[in-house]
């Protein structure tokens, strides 16, 4: 507040000191206004300008104005947090929580001594609850803007010039925002298939999956992935019948393969189907659902699929439409993504990319800490993240994480591996709470010990995981984390005897 009072005293003072006219008093009044509710006019020079409001734009538009530049982020959907808060992440983690609930009753909770005589899915209660989550947290995003100085532009950004991005605002105006240094955070979009429209009420991206009014009978998810395996669990919970088609011979290609079989045996147990090496060719729409036509992906015998609904879930591309690139040479590789050098920083000086335009796992994670590193780099510090130490959660149930190397991979760099292992079956907890589906699997460098990756498949995965994310950055061996005392009885207890079975043996098995 005093810094505030002065600066409107000695405003005040100029304005009687240069004119007595209204006009002029009036100037600096406007001036002072604008400089007190932090907004940038299009005369006002940014240190930084970050382009997309998603988990890698917000978080490096708060941590550049903790660092004391002057920033603005501009955002084109109206409300922060991207994909992943808005139709992505945080949806869908609210509906596959409230879909493990109601599988839990109607499949879990009489073997717990807890009956019910009926139980009944009120959908638009599920959503309404998914809906507050994400509107709870963008709001909160909003504040954190607010606490941290951060000027908030809603609209549409394009480059002018390297140092001008010209923004149709929401409210039907457009302005230019100047900056120093602007960051392209504008993330990716879901990848279409050729012949496929996207209707998102029949035909769905993961965007009209989290929004299905009713849960359809019959749900053919095309893509094995991260997305669609969680999305497919979702519906299959709450009743569909779950098919999907992969193009590829495996579900998740980037996983540990020992760990993928049994993750797909675990899916299968909870009736999902899976129709791999299998391509779609053919879309028909014509009647009240609809059929895919799909043979070998090696050629063959086509096949007719029916479904009430269709979620296409084959991946997502970098999302730099219309942002103008090539009007200021901005250089990008041959799927769009926005090539960088290790500081984050494109060919055009003062032009930086962050998060999924750029290469690199297409995560949110991942996105933040590019954004961190990205503005400590523009501040003049050191910024730096290690993509192969960036973690992978599927949140399916049980969820899958990763952090590492596969076993696949280290065996192609011809390392000499030591590996330990250990179910959930042997672990106390597990037990304790009849959940004890999984496995803890550890890679360790035969003759140093050093950890090379971790794979977990078990109940609340995704956060047994970091505890071997610290291990692996750290560059800790499998002893290191054998030789800690863990809590009993914890589900964690399975990752310090996998390290125990990776340098000598466990104690449990």
């Amino acid at each position: 507040m005093a810094l505030a009072s002065l600066v409107r005293r000695k405003a005040y003072l100029l304005s009687r000191n240069l004119s007595n006219s209204p006009a002029d008093a009036l100037k600096y009044s406007f001036s002072l206004s604008n400089f007190s509710r932090g907004f940038a006019s299009g005369s006002e020079e940014n240190d930084v300008v970050v382009i997309g409001g998603g988990p890698g734009g917000y978080v490096a538009a708060i941590k550049a104005a903790q660092l004391g530049l002057k920033t603005t982020c501009i955002e084109k959907r109206g409300t922060l947090g991207g994909t992943c808060l808005n139709v992505g992440c945080i949806p869908s983690k609210a509906l596959l929580h409230s879909s493990h609930m109601y599988h839990e009753a109607t499949h879990s909770f009489a073997g717990h001594g807890v009956k019910f005589s009926c139980v009944e899915i009120d959908l638009p209660a599920m959503m309404a609850q998914k809906d507050k989550a994400v509107s709870n947290l963008t709001r909160g995003i909003e504040g954190l803007f607010k606490k941290n100085k951060v000027n908030y532009v809603k609209g549409y950004g394009k480059f002018i010039s390297p140092s001008e991005v010209s923004v149709d605002t929401i409210e039907g105006v457009s302005t230019v925002v100047k900056g120093k240094n602007i960051i392209i955070a504008t993330g990716s979009d879901v990848k279409s298939l050729p012949g496929i429209t996207i209707d998102e009420k029949r035909i769905v991206s993961s965007t009209g999956a989290l929004a299905l009014q009713e849960v359809p009978k019959k749900l053919i998810v095309i893509g094995a992935g991260y997305i669609g395996l969680e999305m497919g669990s979702v519906w299959g919970r709450l009743g569909s019948e779950v098919t999907v088609v992969e193009f590829a011979p495996d579900i998740v290609p980037s996983m540990d393969a020992e760990i993928r079989k049994q993750f797909q045996r675990s899916l299968e147990k909870q009736k999902m189907k899976f129709m791999l090496k299998t391509k779609v060719v053919g879309v028909d729409t014509s009647g009240n659902g609809v059929k895919l036509t799909v043979e070998p992906a090696a050629g063959g015998d086509q096949t007719t699929l029916e479904a009430d609904v269709v979620l296409v879930s084959a991946g997502r591309s970098p999302f730099t439409a219309g942002l103008g690139l090539d009007k200021i040479g901005v250089e990008t590789d041959k799927i769009g993504r926005i090539l960088v050098n290790d500081r984050f920083a494109t060919n055009v000086a003062g032009v930086y990319a962050i998060g999924d335009v750029i290469p690199g796992p297409m995560l949110a994670h991942k996105a933040e800490e590019d954004g961190v590193a990205c503005v400590e780099f523009i501040a003049g510090k050191h910024g730096h993240v290690d993509y192969d130490k960036v973690p992978g959660v599927v949140y399916t149930h049980p969820e899958v994480a990763s952090v590492g190397k596969t076993e696949e991979q280290v065996k192609a760099l011809g390392v000499d591996y030591r590996v330990g292992k250990f179910p959930f079956l042997a672990n106390s907890r597990a037990k304790a709470i009849d959940d004890a589906e999984g496995i803890v699997k550890i890679l360790a460098d035969k003759e140093t010990d050093k950890i090379l990756g971790v794979h977990i498949m078990a109940p609340n995965a995704g956060e047994l995981i970091h505890e071997a994310v610290l291990a692996i950055n750290y560059d800790a061996s499998s002893e290191d984390i054998a030789r800690v005392c863990h809590a009993h009885p914890t589900m964690s207890e399975a990752l310090k005897e996998a390290a125990m079975a990776t340098y000598d043996k466990p104690i449990h098995i």
